[in-house]
């Protein structure tokens, strides 16, 4: 049963009266749209009002959007919202995962690197004041998965590394940062991914660790989060077989579901063993991990009678609403697992003071308050954890520093990810390269890639004095695994020149591209491709900032060449 005065929600009898009366007053249709959480690729004031009044939603996502904007949109659901409105952001790495003009200040992957609990705390605290300033009450984040896996490459960066010791540590420190702003935390993707190199966007996903191991990872860093309050979850469409197995005698593997699916692991595991108070909500919906477990239609009502709270995303409003009611009226959700579901829904609120807020006009703050957003102190607190978290992975030829004094004619290599996909490659990164070497004095010739003719070697050593090689490789749910992916077969980005000239290879995003190139000699992890972190990887390049990050074991993929 709910415990809405234990943690994590700690309300007064007055609170709890708001919610219980509240729930009394509610239509059927109202109920069951409080479960919804929509995301909005439309921000016209008519389309949100009709989207609210409708289907009584109870929180929205958004796509990427300007601080300006995505307050507009918070205005305007909060507006027509009857019951107010969860609003929520994806700030993994700061305030950058709230709007586009927000301060990005550093990824799990950089924070571990930097080996320092405040770039953590900074990460969080900017993500919850630039979050909170545009409207949001909620933030998706963090990740607590682990990266066991080092071909996983969608928790590559998102995971704060292999030790679930500093998984714990660093998302501790987050939560914290975070918690500065009156905002809701969440954690991330449970029961945990990393473990495996597969993508649940594209199948379903699979802890396979054992009871015990996972017990001693996993489980250690939600049970300590749990017990420091941590007020949301997010149930991965994530398996846990050897769990379900011993939860469930004589369960089949036919019948072993994805966290979202599966009462054993949100009722018996989270709730029973772990001791979870809080809200559940499920992954985005549109997954495939969800999708191969059964028919929408039935998987809709299913997760919340598994003991999810909330659903996250309409794939088509009046279909999915009909599931969701139809799964109500057929006793698929019993009446008893929808009150448990609209209580934390409503004490989530009810936490954050939201009726209260309502109350006095204060849902969404100000506009002067935008002002926080890239503001000056946010923007040292990027430098900072730039400066701490970029990792020298490896110099074993002793090449560095590479400066215009000594280096000046520079052959630049610059390699992107996916096209048309969640992160479109684009020429924007490489242009603040360009502009930020030819800053420091370096003459600059970019390489086109878009041939296999690498021409005269002697010539190579003659015409250049260095060659850096810049990998903005990113994206997710079009394949597995991202790897470097050269241009053309045999292209001439490849790096063939290694032993011509000194050559630097410096990734923006992933920490493992070793696994494609173990032939460069001096090799970087700058974790993102804001100008402030190029800027300051040139910096290091050129002698006048020391490394400071430190990098973990993954690194090195598993390849013994990776490390000459």
């Amino acid at each position: 049963m709910v415990d809405l005065k234990a943690k994590p929600f700690y309300l007064s009898d007055e609170d709890i009266k708001w919610v219980e009366d509240t729930i009394k007053g509610m239509t059927d249709e109202e109920k069951i749209g409080q479960l919804f959480f929509n995301l909005f690729h439309e921000f016209g004031e008519d389309y949100v009002k009709n989207v609210v009044e409708k289907y009584h939603i109870g929180g929205a996502r958004y796509k990427g959007a300007s601080s300006e904007q995505v307050w507009d949109l918070a205005t305007n659901l909060q507006k027509y919202s009857k019951i107010p409105m969860l609003v929520s952001a994806n700030c993994d790495s700061g305030g950058d995962g709230a709007c586009t003009d927000g301060t990005y200040i550093a990824s799990a992957a950089q924070a571990e690197a930097a080996y320092d609990e405040k770039v953590a705390y900074n990460a969080g605290y900017v993500s919850g004041k630039e979050a909170t300033a545009i409207g949001c009450n909620w933030n998706f984040d963090p990740c607590a998965d682990i990266l066991f896996n080092w071909r996983n490459t969608i928790v590559n960066t998102r995971a704060y590394g292999a030790d679930p010791d500093n998984v714990y540590k660093y998302t501790s420190a987050y939560i914290k940062g975070l918690r500065q702003s009156d905002i809701a935390s969440l954690a991330k993707h449970f029961p945990g991914d990393g473990s495996e190199e597969r993508d649940q966007h594209l199948l379903l996903g699979v802890n396979e660790l054992s009871i015990e191991d996972w017990d001693n990872s996993y489980g250690m860093v939600y049970k300590k989060l749990i017990d420091d309050g941590l007020m949301t979850v997010m149930a991965g469409h994530i398996a846990l077989p050897e769990y379900s197995k011993k939860l469930v005698p004589g369960i089949t593997y036919d019948e072993i579901m994805p966290a979202t699916l599966a009462p054993e692991l949100l009722n018996d595991l989270l709730r029973g063993q772990l001791g979870f108070n809080g809200l559940v909500i499920t992954d985005a919906s549109h997954m495939i991990g969800l999708a191969a477990a059964m028919k929408r239609r039935d998987y809709v009502p299913g997760a919340i009678a598994a003991g999810c709270d909330m659903f996250l995303f309409f794939n088509d409003f009046d279909e999915d609403f009909g599931f969701m009611m139809d799964g109500y009226k057929n006793g698929v959700i019993t009446e008893e697992r929808l009150h448990e579901a609209l209580l934390r829904i409503l004490g989530l609120k009810a936490s954050l003071k939201l009726h209260v807020k309502q109350k006095e006009g204060r849902l969404v703050p100000p506009k002067e308050g935008l002002e926080i957003v890239g503001c000056a102190e946010h923007l040292e607190m990027a430098e900072e954890a730039a400066d701490l978290g970029i990792t020298l992975v490896k110099d074993t030829l002793n090449q560095l520093p590479i400066k215009p004094s000594t280096h000046k004619r520079i052959k630049l290599y610059y390699l992107t990810g996916e096209m048309g996909g969640i992160y479109d490659a684009s020429t924007a990164a490489l242009q603040v390269i360009i502009e930020e070497l030819e800053r420091v004095g370096f003459e600059v010739s970019l390489n086109d890639g878009g041939t296999r003719d690498k021409g005269k070697t002697l010539e190579y050593s003659k015409n250049w004095d260095a060659a850096l090689i810049f990998a903005d490789v990113r994206g997710y749910a079009a394949e597995n695994n991202y790897r470097i992916r050269w241009k053309v077969p045999m292209s001439s980005d490849i790096p063939w020149y290694v032993w011509e000239v000194p050559t630097v290879f410096v990734s923006l995003n992933y920490t493992t591209h070793l696994t494609d190139v173990p032939m460069v000699k001096t090799y970087i992890n700058a974790y993102s491709n804001t100008r402030t972190v190029i800027r300051k990887a040139i910096e290091k390049i050129t002698g006048e900032s020391e490394f400071k990050g430190r990098y973990n074991d993954l690194v090195w993929c598993n390849k013994w060449e990776a490390r000459r």
